[in-house]
């Protein structure tokens, strides 16, 4: 999350890993974040570390002085939900998803969260995908459009339009997200699903 907002990623590609004190097996215990960035795991009670390795996601985790991974302590008793606050390169916002004739159109903000030169980072595309299903990415999808950052007029105001081939219609709606690809960044960062109607 980021100041109480979701933080969408690509469903199992941003991974996160648990560690648990006093036991023999020193590995991970590995786990990947859905679409809208929630995460769960069945554990015994005890105690753990939670880290998000380097270079995994849209966004800052926290570091330690030397740039590691930093962990968040976890004291498992039970039930428990846990919110991570990560500082993201970039936000989408006030986003629009429409349907007409066949074509589905995006209207949105791409807000930079990280402007500290240092550290920032451009935006190298940002792209309109529309699938069947729920799961919507580059890699699932059945029609995307993309823009190159260096195309983008105005960060405030940003319109991707695609049409949708009836062939690979199944139903009568279809879901849509846009997301952010940020240049030397692997994950791109989402907006909300939408369901669009036809």
């Amino acid at each position: 999350m980021y100041k109480g907002d979701s933080i969408n990623v690509e469903r199992n590609q941003v991974p996160y890993q648990l560690y648990q004190y006093g036991f023999g097996k020193v590995g991970a215990i590995n786990g990947a974040f859905e679409e809208n960035g929630a995460y769960s795991q069945v554990l015994f009670d005890g105690d753990y570390k939670l880290i998000i390795p380097n270079g995994q996601g849209p966004f800052i985790f926290k570091q330690t002085s030397s740039g590691a991974p930093d962990s968040i302590a976890i004291s498992l008793h039970g039930a428990q939900t846990l919110n991570l606050e990560v500082m993201p390169y970039y936000m989408v916002r006030n986003t629009q998803i429409s349907s007409s004739g066949g074509t589905v159109t995006a209207t949105f903000k791409a807000e930079k969260i990280i402007t500290d030169p240092a550290i920032a980072k451009d935006i190298e595309r940002v792209s309109l995908y529309v699938s069947n299903t729920q799961f919507v990415s580059e890699g699932n999808n059945i029609a995307v459009a993309n823009m190159d950052g260096s195309a983008i007029a105005d960060p405030n105001n940003i319109s991707l339009s695609v049409g949708v081939p009836t062939s690979a219609l199944t139903k009568t709606y279809v879901y849509a997200r846009v997301g952010i690809k940020i240049v030397n960044v692997e994950d791109m960062i989402f907006s909300s699903l939408q369901k669009v109607s036809f």
